[in-house]
């Protein structure tokens, strides 16, 4: 049962030559003053994110994460999310596995959707979006003094009869385009729902 500083160093003694700056490392995470309290004790985001700064002790050149921002509030998460990005900077390749799509688009170069130990699809988040996406486009219109809204695919909106009339009639309100979510496409894909 060790403390946060305790279980860093352990982790640090398995390389050779290692000179971690450990208070520097528990600063990026918001941990530095829990620094020496028992690890057990932590919440799981605490834990997560001293799973992370385990990890970077040896300067990685590959970074497997796992999950990353699972159990952490929006402020770590963010956080978190920074210090990946930052690692992408530095050259570190890194293997992200997540049910989050939001967290795959944003930190991804490429994006592979695996089911049963097969890859279905794999692309760039935009291109996978672009390829496989069904765009929509929501309206709205005047019909006898009520507003009526309607949604219908981008590639179908001239085809679209109530579109086209309110068009016309020069009875159109609003109209609002909107593109699938990536977790959208992993459903398509694949035929699963994200757990």
């Amino acid at each position: 049962k060790l403390t946060a500083l305790e279980n860093l160093k352990f982790f640090a003694s398995l390389y050779k030559n290692n000179t971690c700056d450990f208070s520097a490392l528990l600063s990026l995470v918001n941990l530095l003053y829990d620094k020496d309290k028992k690890v057990s004790m932590f919440s799981k985001g605490m834990k997560s994110r001293l799973s992370f700064v385990k990890a970077l002790i040896n300067n990685p050149k590959v970074l497997f994460l796992d999950e990353m921002t699972s159990g952490l509030d929006p402020t770590n998460s963010a956080l978190l999310k920074q210090l990946i990005l930052e690692q992408k900077k530095k050259g570190v390749t890194i293997i992200l596995t997540t049910h989050n799509m939001e967290d795959a688009k944003e930190l991804c170069d490429r994006v592979a959707f695996i089911v049963d130990g097969k890859i279905k699809a794999l692309d760039t988040p935009h291109a996978l979006i672009m390829k496989k996406g069904s765009f929509k486009v929501t309206y709205s219109y005047l019909k006898d003094q009520s507003e009526i809204t309607n949604t219908c695919l981008l590639s179908s909106l001239n085809e679209d009869n109530g579109f086209t009339r309110a068009l016309a009639n020069n009875t159109l309100l609003t109209i609002h385009s909107s593109e699938p979510s990536l977790g959208d496409i992993f459903m398509d894909v694949t035929g699963r729902r994200l757990s």
